[in-house]
């Protein structure tokens, strides 16, 4: 279980000058829940995505996973290991082939080697529908089977948290439905918990839980 507890950050843009990015948010997320996190630019989406994922330790409150405090894992093995990130841009080293891209989180650590990682990455590829594309460098692919790559590398380490910031943002809306249609799936098969950052309503059709951020509170819609 995942429990944000009065959560509180504020950005000092000069010294007269404070801007509450998160302002005392509350909430907790089950195991394999999918919460849809919501809200304009400016709301706080990507504060709250920061913190999440251990990028950004300054902040009033707790997050507390797994019954202990975020603060208190090694940085290092909590981004790399509790946590996993696809982004909008997905951020594909262009040198490396798609194989070699799902495999880069593990080069860092040794929860997964040799065979056991190659065979881990070789199912979520095979589970994204990249099977036939492993040696393909990025610049061969298109914009979704990118993202389903990124989507692959985000889960190689079997993380507990999955954040999904905007992943559909770069898509058309026929690859947008594939790659939410995927994350339903994967959010089931892989025993995690998945927070899903969007401004876009429509994207969070289907997913029962949802957060509204608007000025860095949490409200009932907006």
């Amino acid at each position: 279980m995942i429990e944000v507890k009065n959560l509180k950050k504020v950005y000092k843009m000069n010294k007269e000058n404070l801007v509450m990015a998160l302002n005392d948010i509350s909430f907790t997320a089950q195991t394999k829940e999918m919460v849809a996190i919501i809200g304009s630019s400016g709301s706080g989406k990507s504060t709250l995505l920061n913190i999440l994922g251990g990028l950004d330790r300054i902040y009033e409150g707790q997050v507390i996973v797994d019954n202990k405090d975020i603060k208190d894992y090694n940085p290092n093995i909590y981004r790399r290991f509790k946590v996993g990130t696809i982004f909008q841009q997905f951020n594909l080293i262009s040198a490396l082939n798609v194989l070699e891209n799902v495999l880069l989180p593990l080069k860092f650590g040794q929860q997964l080697a040799g065979k056991e990682a190659e065979d881990r990455a070789k199912y979520l590829l095979d589970k994204v529908g990249l099977s036939d594309r492993l040696k393909h460098k990025p610049n061969e692919l298109s914009g979704g089977q990118m993202q389903r790559v990124a989507i692959a590398r985000a889960l190689i380490a079997r993380p507990e948290i999955l954040l999904a910031d905007e992943p559909t943002g770069n898509l058309d809306s026929v690859n947008g439905k594939e790659i939410m249609h995927l994350l339903f799936e994967l959010n089931a098969e892989e025993n995690m918990t998945m927070f899903l950052v969007t401004h876009d309503l429509h994207l969070a059709e289907g997913i029962d839980r949802k957060l509204f951020l608007r000025d860095g509170k949490l409200v009932d819609n907006i």
